[in-house]
């Protein structure tokens, strides 16, 4: 399998990924002190989205990659 088509796939199934979840959140701990026996500490939630067109696009690119690995490996006379 050539690394095109490899790469075709990776970023069909991440275009795919992108479409199933709608981003990407994480957390970040902030400041902390302690008040007699109680520890209180913060926690921030963070979300990155991501774009339903980034996810189309990376469909589309990974299906023209491995398009243009097929021609390279259909012969000449052989396609209509």
């Amino acid at each position: 399998m050539s690394p095109k088509r490899m790469f075709g796939m990776l970023l069909i199934v991440l275009g795919i990924a992108a479409f199933a979840y709608e981003g990407i959140n994480y957390r970040t701990r902030g400041s902390s002190f302690d008040l007699g026996n109680v520890h209180v500490t913060t926690e921030r939630t963070h979300h990155i989205p991501l774009s339903p067109i980034a996810g189309a696009a990376a469909i589309a690119v990974g299906l023209y990659l491995m398009a243009m690995d097929v021609k390279k490996l259909v012969p000449a006379g052989a396609r209509s």
